[in-house]
């Protein structure tokens, strides 16, 4: 059996060390690169994320990122975004009124009300609930546990038919899959036996 190859992207926002070494365990082969050229030739991406959305999308914008991603999307190639990396592909967030996102999924990222026993940011384990069929999840038994770090989510009311769901407050995706768009909310290489379980099924059922 062959061992895929993904693209990770590099662009300055992003823990791209730990991301690489968890999709090596899930055994695929890791280009990490910092060349949005490199977009063009490959045949997976991996987009991670952390920080603040407004700067998160102005660095991605600034490298030159934008085009060739939403490009490669749009043209079918297979994409796992990860923490902020699954809240660039909306529309927009409350995090950064007015900074676009890559706009792959119609929605806006919402923000956490505190409350009594709900802190802001989240950080924890929440257990996930199956909706759909989700090649992410698919085959996976039990009930899994992620843990997160957040304050913003994509709320439950964007349009995703296959994907986890739990909550915290309020209903919102863990994970989802929107034809060739799969992202987590939370770092599979901080969520144990579930996180490399996602990103073996990734390697497994998205990309053969």
């Amino acid at each position: 059996m062959t061992c895929p190859e993904v693209l990770l992207l590099d662009y300055g926002a992003g823990n791209v060390r730990s991301a690489a070494k968890a999709l090596e365990r899930a055994g695929m082969r890791v280009r990490v690169s910092a060349h949005p050229g490199d977009v063009t030739h490959a045949s997976a991406l991996v987009v991670p994320g952390q920080g603040h959305f407004r700067q998160v999308m102005q660095t991605f914008d600034t490298g030159g990122f934008h085009g060739p991603v939403t490009d490669a999307a749009r043209a079918g190639v297979p994409l796992l975004g990860i923490c902020v990396g699954m809240q660039m592909l909306l529309t927009d967030s409350e995090e950064a009124p007015g900074v676009p996102g890559l706009n792959l999924i119609p929605g806006t990222v919402r923000k956490f009300e505190a409350a009594p026993g709900h802190k802001v940011p989240q950080m924890g384990w929440n257990a996930m609930e199956r909706a759909g069929d989700s090649p992410l999840l698919r085959g996976l038994n039990g009930p899994a546990y992620a843990y997160f770090v957040h304050s913003y989510y994509v709320p439950a009311d964007v349009a995703v038919e296959h994907g986890a769901l739990t909550h915290y407050g309020v209903p919102f995706w863990a994970a989802l899959s929107v034809g060739n768009l799969h992202a987590t909310q939370f770092h599979p290489e901080k969520s144990g036996a579930v996180g490399l379980a996602l990103l073996e099924r990734f390697r497994r059922n998205v990309l053969g």
